[in-house]
């Protein structure tokens, strides 16, 4: 891959676009970060690059938005769009922010600790000037309204959604600390394994889907791995799909291979925690696939020591 880093990064390791947004060299407009105004407000953006994550793991997409989901709501990651979920909860704010420097314009999803949890840049001028006139935020109104976030299933007999949103919810940190109680099949695998995964999935052609997280923001992708790639220092690199991941396994702390109910039955995920043991990213099969690559797929989690 020629390209690991699309968005520039400051010597700390963060977003370079982020850094720049300060009051001396950018404009900042609060929008509306409730649903569905949130969701009308991406949809409407044609051209986009998505960004989620963190030092562990990153995804990065150009595209435009599917319509986001909360937690506890449907989700499904389709070829082609940029599938956000959040947790409407963590969620403090949201903003576009103008660079006078270059005009770079971008929204910022941010929680309640400052940290921008998804960033969206937007590539056209079409779209830069839609995001004049998105909805300003009410003040004071909280972010998402009253009675919109549907009841989420526990974890603990849930399905592969309710994995993934109990990731969402905290990073996995309480789903973690009591697996114990987890019905399914789990177990630790080594993260060493991750470059051949993907080696593999790209040599034979078996699409896979891959989520990544930041507090209170999910991000996915899903298809065929076009091309990997790896440093000396432990990143790893892949093309997915539409989307490009890149997964640091120095910061990796520990691996493990979770079966949950899917579309297809019992479906395998390898989730990757970080040092504070947040689950950071999963690799799994979303939705409906062929049932020959569900196949393979659950051979391949199956050989993993």
């Amino acid at each position: 891959m020629t390209d690991h880093h699309p968005e520039p990064r400051d010597p700390a390791g963060h977003c370079a676009f982020e850094t720049c947004c300060g009051r001396r060299h950018s404009s900042v407009r609060l929008i509306d970060a409730r649903m569905p105004e949130l969701a009308r407000c991406l949809t409407l953006f044609r051209h986009v690059q998505a960004v989620t994550g963190g030092p562990v793991a990153r995804i990065d997409q150009a595209g435009a938005y599917a319509v986001p989901t909360l937690r506890g709501e449907a989700f499904a990651v389709d070829p082609g769009a940029i599938a956000l979920r959040v947790d409407g909860a963590g969620v403090a704010s949201a903003v576009i922010a103008r660079d006078r420097r270059t005009g770079s314009v971008a929204v910022r999803l941010v929680d309640a600790a400052g940290r921008t949890v998804h960033q969206g840049r937007l590539l056209s001028e079409g779209d830069r000037l839609l995001a004049g006139l998105a909805r300003t935020a009410v003040p004071g109104a909280p972010v998402t309204a009253p009675g919109a976030a549907p009841a989420v299933p526990e974890w603990e007999h849930g399905d592969q959604l309710a994995q993934l949103d109990a990731v969402l919810l905290d990073g996995g940190a309480a789903r973690r600390g009591a697996f114990d109680r987890y019905r399914g099949e789990h177990r630790v695998i080594e993260a060493g394994v991750l470059p051949a995964v993907l080696d593999h999935v790209c040599s034979v052609g078996l699409p896979i889907g891959v989520a990544v997280f930041a507090p209170s923001a999910m991000q996915a992708c899903g298809g065929r791995v076009h091309v990997t790639d790896r440093t000396a220092g432990g990143r790893v690199f892949a093309a997915v799909g539409e989307g490009s991941v890149e997964f640091d396994l120095a910061g990796v702390r520990a691996c493990h291979l979770v079966r949950s109910t899917a579309a297809h039955g019992p479906t395998s995920a390898i989730e990757l925690d970080d040092e504070e043991g947040r689950c950071v990213a999963v690799i799994t099969q979303f939705g409906i696939v062929g049932h020959e690559v569900h196949r393979a797929w659950e051979h391949l989690a199956a050989s993993l020591p």
